[in-house]
């Protein structure tokens, strides 16, 4: 707003988010110069300044004489409807009431010179004071207005955290905003549980699975699956995904080695279809964990299809070690005489103590002599980002890592220089399966578009969203997919997955011990020779 004023000052004043812009003024009586004036806009608030160029003269009441309250009336209403006045609008709706009050106010001043003649000055000048007066006050009465509840507060926390975080500026093609007042008009949040729906239903509408509202437990559950040891059957789950929407139910994405699902034979790619015969149709995976997740020693019953069988177990719960590295080192025959010694590195998650975990791992190994490394991803289901991104720098010269996008295209770039590397020399194999999902896929996917390790095994997963967890004041906390990345070839891998270079035998085995079995062995079913794992 441009605003020039002899013998006046004007301040300006836009507030941060919710939503009124202010421009008071201090205006002199007798000379006032007014330019043109556009309208403003900040936020969902709307600042309009209405057309002012006309110098205003001085008020003579010698030459007014009689009609001098009706002259100033009419210069009033003049200036009020057209001159400097700076209207607030909110949705358009305080804008037109005022204009329409406005309109009648100017035609009653006009009726006003002929009831003076019928109706003695001061009464008439008393009504047209009230008149004045409920036209300026109504309009601004009929805003809506409330006072906040504790149980409000808490929903607009997580309102906030959805409107500054999740992905998809869109919401899923609908007005936050709008969701936000209607959800505070009309959804019962007269009690924790029934707060907790309503945020529920609202992140609802955004049909993201992955985007979910926590209860504090199942927020203390998510937290300590990623720092250090958790207590259940040793499984990493999510929702079925690629082609198969006929499927129900969730997916086993990876059995923890030597847990109890995996004793029971339960593989990446089975399907979950009930927890102690609660049906996982609609279940999401948080339910889940927590149902699976119980005291040490007592047993959960599971319904589980893998291919077409379906069958009945009953697994016990264990203290489920996240010690997230295990190594050793693998001799091969070599080129010539004597054996190649290859550093062999199970990664199976990452939680809090990946990379420093990987660091040790390699550092050992390379006391014992190795020239060459295996990474194995299998099975690894993921956890926390900024440790996959340490990892990736540990192998990596110079590069990108991950490109983080939202809906408008790339948002930011995760890359390394090299400080951080350790290991960005000797040859490297990666192993993939379906069962190496979201921090996995980025780190075979960094490792793999930098030409930096060979990719061996079957596609990946495919989960290509990030998800940030935030916790609310209350301990709750959303789960809240903030982004989706590309590989550093731009390749969004989302329910598609990452091709390996080449594949492995049928009967390769998935432990550490088989491994090593079947790279020094030329004899057995499973060979496969130095060449055959770190060429192109």
């Amino acid at each position: 707003m441009e605003v020039i004023c002899s013998s006046s000052s004007v301040s300006v004043f836009v507030s941060s988010r919710n939503n009124l812009c202010f421009a008071p003024k201090m205006l002199p009586w007798n000379s006032l110069l007014v330019s043109s004036v556009k309208p403003q806009i900040c936020n969902s608030i709307s600042c309009v300044s209405l057309n002012a160029s006309n110098r205003l003269g001085a008020f003579n009441p010698n030459k007014h004489q009689n009609g001098s309250f009706f002259w100033l009336i009419r210069r009033f209403n003049k200036r009020f409807a057209f001159q400097h006045v700076v209207l607030f609008r909110r949705n358009g709706r305080l804008l037109t009431k005022l204009r329409n009050h406005t309109i009648n106010l100017r035609k009653l001043v006009k009726s006003s010179e002929k009831l003076k003649d019928l109706f003695p000055v001061l009464f008439v000048r008393i009504v047209l004071g009230m008149m004045i007066f409920m036209a300026i006050t109504i309009p601004v009465s009929k805003s809506p207005s409330w006072a906040l509840t504790e149980e409000n507060l808490l929903f607009l926390e997580a309102w906030r955290t959805i409107d500054r975080a999740y992905v998809d500026k869109s919401f899923n093609g609908q007005s936050w905003f709008r969701y936000r007042e209607n959800a505070l008009r009309n959804e019962p949040m007269n009690n924790r549980e029934q707060t907790y729906a309503a945020i529920k239903k609202m992140l609802a509408t955004l049909d993201d699975p992955f985007t979910r509202f926590l209860e504090p437990e199942k927020f203390k559950s998510l937290r300590s699956g990623t720092q250090g040891a958790l207590i259940g059957v040793g499984l990493s789950i999510g929702y079925p995904t690629g082609n198969d929407g006929a499927l129900s139910g969730l997916m086993v994405i990876s059995a923890s080695p030597g847990g109890p699902a995996s004793r029971a034979s339960i593989a990446p790619g089975d399907l979950i279809l009930a927890i102690d015969d609660f049906s996982t149709e609609t279940m999401d995976i948080y339910d889940a964990a927590e149902r699976l997740q119980g005291a040490e020693g007592s047993e959960v019953q599971l319904k589980i299809q893998s291919g077409p069988e379906i069958k009945q177990l009953s697994l016990t719960r264990e203290n489920i070690s996240l010690n997230p590295v295990r190594s050793r080192v693998c001799e091969t025959p070599g080129m010539g005489k004597g054996t190649s010694k290859i550093g062999y590195i199970k990664l199976t998650s990452f939680n809090q103590n990946a990379s420093a975990a990987v660091k040790e791992a390699i550092e050992t190994l390379r006391r014992d002599n190795v020239d060459a490394f295996v990474l194995d991803l299998r099975n690894n289901s993921g956890g926390l980002f900024p440790e996959g991104i340490e990892i990736a720098r540990i192998w990596l010269n110079k590069g990108v890592i991950v490109y983080i996008c939202d809906s408008r295209g790339v948002r930011d770039i995760y890359d390394t220089d090299g400080t951080n590397a350790i290991a960005a020399s000797e040859p490297l194999a990666v192993l993939v399966n379906k069962g190496t999902a979201s921090a996995s896929e980025i780190l075979a996917g960094a490792l793999k578009d930098n030409k930096r390790a060979v990719l061996l095994g079957e596609p990946t997963f495919g989960k290509g969203k990030i998800q940030s967890v935030f916790e609310l004041s209350d301990g709750s906390g959303l789960a809240v997919t903030v982004a989706r990345y590309e590989t550093p070839d731009h390749i969004d891998i989302n329910k598609v997955g990452i091709t390996p270079d080449h594949p492995l035998p049928a009967s390769f085995p998935k432990n550490d011990d088989g491994f090593c079995g079947c790279i020094g062995d030329p004899a057995s079913g499973c060979f496969l020779n130095k060449v055959g794992l770190f060429s192109r």
